[in-house]
């Protein structure tokens, strides 16, 4: 991520001074504690809210984050899982909550992007509701299927599931998941009848998998790499701009010369808008020096991560552009969860 300027700190100016004696004591007075606040800043506790429950890509980007995070600010950052509805509970919370930088919220694809096109009346905006803090990390996405079935990449799925409409069946970890989304984009713009399995979780997803029940399942790259390692399935295509190293020989989909399609599962922190543009700073320029560092570079590489390096109104640039394409997707794929 780009380095952003620190706090500017020091005396007031000879202009500012001046501006401070013609304003009424009774304004100044009004204005103090914020003033105050923004200067002390933190002087208590932060809390991160993780959308999702723990142990997934949420909880553990929110909480490598959080961990490193305490030290440079000098204070204590609590993570807080807040479930349901998918990622809408905790998010919506989030944008709720007072915009003073004690609360951050740990935001993904899922709950920034994927939502805004699946919920027709979503209680949240992220593109209104949110500034971006930083973003740390991407997975990939990568498919895979059965060893039973005749086809080894996604050219040669489609031209299957073309002469075989409705025969093929594809598992997600839910309704609106970005497994079920990613797929049923791609089915939608190869053109082809692929059935969707919902199941509650990916566990119960790849046991039917392994158990030659269901035939393909899009999940998280460093979640597949074990299961196409030791040969019980097989990979298809990955989901990312260009190759993963975990997986360097499996296609990504645009080079499979079917259709035109990324997507990635990046993870960062977001701030509730109308947070002080001063606390905003401070937040991103030590997630900044926390993101650069080698060690939890590392750590992101090691779970099968891309560690990210983005500006904050790249980021901006990047949000509007995947919503709007996304929620176009989403609904030529006549996905919706209201």
């Amino acid at each position: 991520m780009n380095a952003f300027d620190p706090t500017c700190g020091g005396p007031a100016s000879p202009f500012r001074r001046q501006l401070l004696v013609a304003v009424p004591a009774a304004a100044l007075a009004s204005m103090a504690p914020v003033a105050w606040a923004q200067a002390d800043f933190p002087s208590r506790p932060l809390r991160v809210i993780v959308p999702q429950p723990p142990g997934g890509g949420f909880d553990f980007v929110g909480r490598a984050l959080a961990d490193r995070l305490a030290q440079p600010l000098g204070q204590a950052v609590v993570v807080e899982n807040r479930t349901g509805s998918g990622t809408v509970v905790g998010t919506d919370a989030a944008a709720k909550a007072t915009p003073d930088g004690y609360t951050l919220l740990t935001g993904s694809v899922s709950n920034m992007v994927l939502n805004m096109g699946l919920y027709k009346s979503l209680s949240y905006d992220s593109l209104k509701d949110f500034e971006p803090v930083g973003l740390a990390v991407s997975y990939s996405y990568t498919l895979l299927a059965r060893n039973g079935l005749p086809f080894n990449n996604l050219a040669e799925l489609v031209a299957h599931a073309k002469a075989h409409p409705g025969k093929l069946t594809y598992a997600s970890a839910g309704n609106g998941s970005g497994q079920h989304v990613l797929a049923a984009a791609l089915w939608s713009l190869a053109g082809v009848d692929i059935v969707h399995v919902p199941y509650r979780g990916a566990q119960p997803a790849y046991a039917d998998l392994l158990g030659d029940r269901v035939d393909l399942f899009f999940d998280l790259t460093p979640t597949t790499r074990a299961h196409v390692d030791t040969g019980k399935l097989k990979a298809i295509v990955v989901s990312s701009a260009a190759r993963n190293p975990m997986q360097p020989n499996v296609q990504t989909i645009n080079e499979s010369g079917t259709v035109k399609l990324e997507l990635e599962s990046w993870f960062g922190y977001f701030a509730p808008s109308k947070t002080p543009p001063d606390v905003l700073k401070r937040l991103r320029a030590e997630l900044a020096k926390i993101i650069a560092t080698p060690e939890l570079q590392e750590t992101f590489r090691k779970a099968g991560g891309s560690p990210m390096n983005i500006s904050v109104a790249d980021t901006k640039t990047m949000l509007a552009r995947d919503v709007q394409r996304w929620t176009g997707l989403i609904r030529a794929a006549n996905i919706s969860l209201d």
